[in-house]
């Protein structure tokens, strides 16, 4: 089982929850974390593993082979991100805007085009004290494109496809976070009932119904805001699978390292009834 949890905003306790949630299913399976906030990651200050593999994050961008080239342009008409230009009798290749698909490789009828390794980060995996294989990616500051690392953290050699996979998703609605969810089974959508949270539960709800993907929700901060939040669930039918309350001493546990369920030992088996609500559901059970 993948599940991805996001949110839509920042600071709304997806980590809270995923770090909380691998830890209360160790005993169900082998259960990996993976840390797709790659431009800030933060699920090993909860989960405090032992790193034992680093390795580079590379994609391959083109080198104009400039004796070869008769600068037709056809590199530069194909590629979607606007990573070559052709300026006078030259082709320029902007390294940072280039995606690494290839598809100036390809389609060069003169074959004048070779790729070279790009390092854009670290991928870094390792060991939890209680057994958690975990794994998280380091975009390098400067590097504007976290998705090509993300995509190389999921084929990540520590996941097995029988293991519980948490996937901690990057805020927002971006790329980051749809190439996060893709080919997950499951979204767990962490929001607070305000406004705020409101606005950008709905980014995500409509982001997983455009990816098939079925939705639960957690409540974080239950009890400030208003009814709007509640009002909208039940009306488009979504379940809420968990409510974690608006407590100081969360905020400080939290601020502090600790899990929800080092500070409320009773969130394990919250955590322990939401998986199996989600098994319960099966793959494809409740869309938005």
């Amino acid at each position: 089982m993948k599940i991805a949890i996001a949110s839509g905003k920042g600071g709304t306790g997806k980590t809270t929850v995923a770090a909380s949630l691998a830890l209360s299913l160790i005993d169900w399976g082998n259960v990996c974390y993976v840390d797709c906030d790659v431009e800030a990651p933060n699920g090993h200050l909860f989960l405090k593993p032992d790193f034992s593999t680093q390795v580079e994050a590379i994609i391959r961008i083109p080198e104009i082979q400039e004796e070869q080239c008769t600068v037709c342009g056809k590199c530069v008409e194909v590629c979607q991100f606007h990573a070559l230009a052709k300026i006078g009798k030259s082709i320029l290749v902007f390294p940072q805007l280039c995606h690494g698909c290839g598809s100036c490789t390809w389609n060069c009828p003169q074959g004048a085009i070779s790729e070279v390794p790009n390092p854009i980060g670290m991928l870094e995996s390792g060991l939890t004290q209680e057994g958690i294989r975990f794994a998280r990616g380091l975009l390098t500051i400067s590097e504007p494109m976290p998705t090509p690392i993300i995509r190389q953290l999921k084929k990540s050699e520590l996941i097995s496809k029988d293991d519980i996979v948490i996937y901690d998703a990057p805020p927002g609605a971006s790329c980051s976070v749809v190439e996060t969810l893709r080919g997950v089974d499951y979204a767990l959508l962490v929001t607070e009932p305000t406004p705020f949270g409101l606005h950008d539960l709905k980014q995500m709800l409509g982001i997983a119904q455009e990816m098939n993907i079925p939705v639960g929700i957690v409540i974080n901060r239950d009890g400030i805001g208003d009814a709007r939040m509640e009002a909208y669930l039940q009306e488009h039918h979504l379940p809420i699978l968990l409510r974690i309350p608006y407590l100081r001493i969360l905020a400080t546990g939290i601020a502090s390292g600790k899990t929800l369920i080092d500070i409320l030992p009773e969130y394990r088996e919250h955590l322990q009834h939401l998986y199996a609500q989600i098994l319960e559901q099966g793959i494809g059970g409740v869309s938005c």
